[in-house]
């Protein structure tokens, strides 16, 4: 069985409230809540939820661009929460991120060949091999070792992202964590990008952590499938198993939104629309935190929190009263 290139235990990131004159905390928001996954070389585990869910705060603080407030994100004998400078600038050539917006990513006041080669000096690649990577880089995701002396300005969206693309290929990572790489991208353009990530994950044997809300997205590019609810994961498992066979409610409502392309189906097909608003991550709700909304919640729902377990289906729910295989929200709450 092969071993994981990242293996993440009991993850918390809190973000502290303050208020009067003195800025003295008054609460604290639990943006993450003891999250844990294990990234298999060579795969893309796909992280969706709902806007506020926590998962750009998980990707960030995977990588400590935010300081988790406690667990455990371990890369190989190197333990990233309390690792010194030196141990993470290491950790950081063999962990990069893509994220949302590329124009806000990238420096516009220098040419593209040095923002891909910044990684490189940092660590100091010589020059000359740097400028070689730059230009080889640039081909592989699709530009020309010419564009490198023009500066982001000059790039349509697609291809700034392809230059953040390389520019996190440039120190030869392990896994890199995408942080909605195509979701302020045009569809066709979409589809180029993600061709592509499909493309240099084979060829650099790369491991994937995929942020995304569009869960089209998230069938088309993952091996696996982790879906957060106000900071937790509520199910994680195989894509084909989560897709074909939700077993927590949460999950269900979601795929229930996703558009069908057949019009047949899309006309008579369940909407699970869910009633209320999600509870501030300021003051989560005791108990299962999805029970504000859960139409099937019981009252043990109200007061346990559920632990993740494996059901039928292969997957592991937080749920006292997970889907069976077959079974639908509506089914249940008819009865």
């Amino acid at each position: 069985m092969s071993t994981p290139v990242l293996e993440v235990r009991n993850l918390v990131t809190e973000f502290p409230i303050r208020a009067g004159v003195l800025r003295r905390e008054v609460g604290r928001v639990q943006a993450v809540s003891d999250v844990s996954f294990d990234l298999m070389p060579v795969e893309t585990l796909g992280v969706v939820g709902e806007s506020g869910c926590g998962k750009t705060t998980l990707g960030r603080s995977l990588l400590r661009l935010i300081e988790p407030t406690s667990g455990s994100v371990r890369i190989g004998d190197v333990e990233i929460t309390t690792a010194d400078r030196k141990s993470m600038t290491r950790v950081r050539s063999q962990l990069q991120m893509v994220f949302q917006d590329p124009y806000a990513s990238l420096n516009p006041r220098i040419p593209v060949r040095d923002i891909i080669a910044e990684p490189m000096r940092i660590h100091g690649v010589a020059k000359d091999e740097a400028a070689e990577r730059v230009a080889d880089l640039l081909r592989r995701v699709g530009l020309l070792p010419e564009h490198g002396n023009r500066y982001p300005h000059e790039f349509s969206g697609g291809q700034r992202q392809r230059i953040g693309i390389a520019r996190s290929l440039a120190l030869r990572p392990r896994i890199i964590i995408l942080d909605e790489p195509v979701s302020a991208l045009d569809v066709s353009i979409q589809a180029q990008v993600l061709n592509l990530l499909d493309e240099i994950q084979d060829e650099f044997q790369l491991s994937y952590v995929f942020i995304a809300h569009d869960l089209s997205v998230v069938r088309h590019t993952s091996d696996r499938v982790a879906v957060m609810y106000l900071g937790k994961i509520v199910e994680i498992g195989v894509r084909d198993e989560i897709y074909d066979a939700p077993a927590h409610p949460y999950t269900h409502s979601l795929l229930s939104a996703v558009p069908v392309a057949d019009p047949r189906r899309e006309r008579s097909r369940q909407r699970i629309i869910l009633q209320g608003d999600v509870p501030s991550p300021a003051n989560p709700p005791a108990g299962c935190r999805f029970h504000t909304r859960c139409p099937i919640a019981q009252e043990r729902c109200r007061t346990e929190a559920p632990e993740l377990r494996t059901v039928v289906g292969g997957q592991q729910v937080a749920c006292h009263f997970p889907l069976e295989p077959g079974q639908t929200l509506v089914d249940i709450a008819s009865r």
